[in-house]
């Protein structure tokens, strides 16, 4: 089944720390809610750019999108 990665951006000299506080958020989200989702993460693009993120197969993807409003999203690549 294919993935997609719900992705929020955060600009500013406190990017990071805010995708960083974000996934915390994510976190409490996925808990509160049941959802069996694993991946989760932040990440800086620039020095002014940063990133949180949460992968969810396609097919829950709507409910979940409705409620966080991502910024936006794409199809998600396994690293491994």
């Amino acid at each position: 089944m294919r993935q997609l990665k719900l992705i929020w951006d955060f600009r500013g000299p406190q990017a990071l720390k805010t995708a960083e506080h974000h996934e915390v958020h994510l976190k409490e989200y996925i808990k509160n809610e049941n959802l069996d989702i694993s991946i989760t993460g932040f990440a800086a693009i620039t020095d002014m750019h940063a990133i949180a993120y949460l992968v969810v197969d396609e097919l829950d993807m709507k409910p979940i999108r409705d409620a966080l409003k991502p910024h936006r999203g794409q199809i998600y690549l396994s690293e491994s």
